[in-house]
């Protein structure tokens, strides 16, 4: 194999604010693998608050360039396990070559990985648009923009609840809430009971990430669903989770790639948890290895390409929430 790297910079079609910070823009970092027939691509968004850079995932991964490129590419669990002791610190730059393997090993074998898999697309789940944080007025206009049957509301203000109440207004579509860590339990239970009733499917991470213990009260006592986000990160905190949570949020880049992904989901499944898979801002590189795992999940979040205005790769997309797949084998990316 021979590997490549890429760092673009991704423009935000607008300014996406959460609980953690604002920004206008976000590198990307692409992993290309190339077998001199076939092209596999990967991505992992860098984190500043993870501090994880795109320059830092290049010069981690080249370190083990001639490693990389030796290895005779017949299983992508294998090259996983393979690399694990060499990226074990690592786990963005590992979900970019993960996902550019199974992409790749996708192509050589002439199936898009759900069909390898043995998954079938029928009765998927539909994606939500996410609305950071911002003013009603542009909120509302964010709505508009995309018609969607969901919407995940990005809070963790001093005014949430009357947030949520105003869109309401607006639309009759689903919601989801994320507060990204701000509540206490107390809050969190009392919003709840709010958001019950605004027709809100489930909230998303209320609590600060370590905040287990303190989660058993609120799954007590909560109105709606609890789903871990920074609380489920790698395959050990799908357990911590467990009797706190209604399900997990698993992130690719966060947990190393779609390898460790698809233990997590398989793991959550076993504990009768709900099973989430979200997205970063990224390409349709990262939203089309998403999109492979689409038929084991009950929700999913991949709107992260359609947040940004240059996307330099094409694949797995959104018509109104639901997710249309390419006639392309692999993860069903690709870039010039």
């Amino acid at each position: 194999m021979k590997i490549k790297f890429h760092i673009l910079t991704l423009e935000m079609r607008h300014t996406f604010t959460i609980a953690h910070g604002s920004r206008d823009d976000i590198d990307a970092f692409i992993v290309e693998l190339q077998d001199g027939e076939h092209r596999g691509f990967g991505e992992a968004t860098p984190i500043p608050y993870y501090g994880v850079t795109a320059e830092g995932m290049r010069d981690k991964l080249s370190e083990y360039q001639q490693i990389i490129e030796a290895h005779d590419l017949q299983n992508p669990e294998d090259f996983w396990a393979y690399m694990h002791p060499y990226l074990k610190n690592d786990n963005f730059a590992h979900c970019a070559l993960d996902m550019a393997a199974w992409d790749l090993y996708g192509k050589k074998i002439g199936k898009p990985l759900y069909q390898h898999w043995g998954l079938s697309l029928e009765n998927i789940p539909y994606s939500n648009y996410t609305i950071g944080i911002d003013s009603i007025e542009k909120m509302v206009s964010k709505m508009k923009e995309f018609d969607f049957p969901i919407y995940k509301i990005k809070l963790g203000t001093e005014h949430d609840v009357e947030i949520v109440k105003k869109l309401r207004k607006h639309t009759d579509a689903l919601f989801r809430v994320d507060a990204n860590c701000a509540w206490g339990v107390e809050e969190t239970i009392r919003n709840s009971e709010e958001f019950a009733k605004l027709n809100v499917e489930f909230i998303e991470q209320p609590m600060q990430k370590d905040d287990y213990e303190p989660m058993i009260e609120v799954m007590k006592y909560s109105k709606l669903p609890l789903i871990a986000d920074e609380s489920c990160i790698v395959e050990e905190d799908v357990k911590k989770c467990y009797g706190k949570f209604h399900g997990v949020n698993v992130k690719l880049a966060k947990c190393a790639g779609i390898t460790p992904a698809l233990r997590m989901i398989n793991e959550a499944k076993s504990l009768n948890m709900k099973v989430m898979c979200g997205c970063m801002t990224e390409t349709s590189i990262g939203i089309s290895a998403i999109g492979q795992l689409v038929p084991l999940l009950d929700y999913v979040d991949m709107d992260g390409s359609i947040l940004i205005k240059n996307d330099p790769a094409e694949g797995v997309y959104l018509d109104k929430g639901k997710p249309i797949f390419p006639s392309r084998n692999g993860t069903g990316a690709w870039m010039a």
